[in-house]
C-alpha cells in the first residue's frame, strides 16, 4: 500500500476516535507564611488527587498565596480567566476563602473550600450558593466544646482568638452557644496571626478570673496565648478550635499545651480509632498514600483537600451527563452534582450535601481530643 495512503487512513482512524474529556481543577493553598503547617499537606494531598473517571482525565492547576488575600484574589482570578478551571479546591485560611467569594459567584465556579469558618457557606446566598466545604462547621466543633465544659461545670469562659473573620466567626457561634447553655464570657480578647506577643492580652485573661479560656486561632500561632498564659500563671483549662490538628501545635507548645482539649476529625487520633468505623477505613488508605509518596503521616488539613477530591470524583460523572467540561453549562451542573452528594464517606467524616446544606457533616465528624503526654489522644466522653 502507498505510503501516503497509509498515512492517510492513519489520519482518519485518529479522526473517528471519540475525543478525551478534560475536566480542569484549581488548587488554591498557603503552602508558606504563618499557615504552612496547614498548606503543605493540602498542597501535598494534591499529587493523591484522582485523574482519571472513565474515559475523563482531570487536570490539576494548583496556585499558592502565601496566606496573603491579595495574592488568593489574584491566583482566583487567574484560574478561571487563563486556566479555564471548572471548580476550585481551597483556599487554605478563612480570610482567603471570604477575599474570593465575590469572584466565585460573578464566574459561577463551584468552590470546595478547605477551612474552617462556616461563614463562607452560611447562610446560603448568592454568593454562597457557589461554595461548598470539607472541613467541620464551626458551630458543630463548638458544640463539642460547649457539652464538655458544661459536664466539667465550666461556668466562666476567657475569649482570645484571631481579629479577623476566624476569630470573629468563632466569638459569634461559641457566643451564641454559651449563652444558651448558662455560661458567661468574662473576657474577649483579639490578636494578629503574625503577633510576637499577647502578654497585655493574657494578663485581662487572667484578671478576669475564667473557669476556662478558649483560643481561636490556627496552627502555629495558637501557641503563643496558651503559652503566655501558662507563663503567667493561669491555672484554668485550656480549648483550642480544630484548627490546631498539627503536630506543629504541639511541637512549639511542648509542656506549655499539655492538657489542651479540642474537638476534632478523628482521623487526628485514628490509633485510637475503632477498626469498623468506616471513616477510619478511608482515612488510613489516605494516610498511608500520603505516607508512601512523601514519607510522614499527613496533617488532618490534607484531608479536607482529599474529602473534596472524592466529592469530585463523584460529582464529575453526573456532571458529563449535563454538559462538557470547559462551559458554563458544565460548571452548573457539576455544581448541581454536588448537592445531591449523599453518604460519602470521606476522611473527615460523612457528607450528606443538600440545597440548603453545603457542608453536610454531623456529630460522626468529631471527636474530643486532649494533649497528653506530647500527642494527640481519645478523650472519653
Amino acid at each position: 500500500m502507498p505510503y501516503r495512503i497509509v498515512l492517510l487512513l492513519a489520519a482518519l482512524a485518529g479522526c473517528c476516535q471519540p475525543a478525551v474529556a478534560q475536566v480542569r481543577i484549581g488548587l488554591m493553598v498557603s503552602a508558606t507564611g504563618p499557615t504552612a503547617a496547614i498548606g503543605i499537606p493540602q498542597k501535598n494531598t494534591g499529587a493523591l488527587l484522582a485523574t482519571r473517571i472513565g474515559e475523563t482525565t482531570i487536570d490539576y492547576i494548583q496556585l499558592e498565596d502565601g496566606a496573603d488575600t491579595t495574592r488568593a484574589v489574584q491566583n482566583a482570578k487567574k484560574l478561571i480567566a487563563e486556566d479555564h478551571v471548572d471548580a476550585i479546591i481551597g483556599p487554605s485560611t478563612t480570610p482567603n476563602a471570604l477575599a474570593i467569594l465575590d469572584i466565585i459567584a460573578e464566574n459561577k465556579v463551584p468552590l470546595l473550600a478547605t477551612v474552617g469558618t462556616s461563614s463562607v457557606v452560611e447562610p446560603i446566598d448568592a454568593k454562597r450558593r457557589w461554595v461548598f466545604k470539607t472541613t467541620q462547621n464551626d458551630d458543630l466543633i463548638a458544640s463539642a466544646l460547649i457539652e464538655h465544659m458544661r459536664r466539667n461545670r465550666v461556668r466562666t469562659v476567657g475569649f482570645i482568638g484571631f481579629n479577623d473573620a476566624y476569630g470573629e466567626n468563632w466569638y459569634k457561634v461559641f457566643g451564641a452557644l454559651a449563652e444558651k447553655s448558662g455560661m458567661a464570657i468574662v473576657a474577649n480578647e483579639r490578636y494578629a496571626r503574625n503577633d510576637s506577643s499577647v502578654t497585655a492580652q493574657a494578663l485581662k485573661l487572667i484578671a478576669a478570673r475564667p473557669d476556662a479560656v478558649l483560643i481561636a486561632a490556627v496552627g502555629g500561632p495558637a501557641v503563643l496565648p496558651q503559652a503566655t498564659l501558662y507563663d503567667q500563671g493561669y491555672k484554668g483549662r485550656v480549648y483550642q478550635t480544630h484548627a490546631v490538628a498539627t503536630d506543629d501545635f504541639i511541637r512549639l507548645g511542648r509542656e506549655k499545651v499539655e492538657g489542651t482539649i479540642l474537638a476534632a476529625g478523628s482521623m487526628l487520633v485514628i490509633d485510637d480509632i475503632a477498626d469498623s468505623d468506616p471513616i477510619k477505613q478511608v482515612a488510613a488508605g489516605y494516610m498511608s498514600a500520603y505516607e508512601k509518596r512523601f514519607g510522614t503521616r499527613p496533617a488532618t488539613f490534607g484531608a479536607n483537600t482529599f474529602d473534596a477530591g472524592l466529592l469530585l470524583q463523584r460529582a464529575i460523572p453526573l456532571a458529563l451527563k449535563a454538559a462538557k467540561p470547559g462551559t458554563a453549562e458544565f460548571r452548573v451542573a457539576l455544581r448541581d452534582a454536588l448537592e445531591q452528594q449523599q453518604g460519602v464517606v470521606g476522611c473527615q467524616g460523612v457528607f450528606n450535601m443538600s440545597a440548603s446544606n453545603h457542608n453536610g457533616m454531623d456529630e460522626r465528624a468529631r471527636v474530643l481530643v486532649v494533649v497528653k503526654d506530647g500527642r494527640f489522644r481519645l478523650l472519653s466522653p
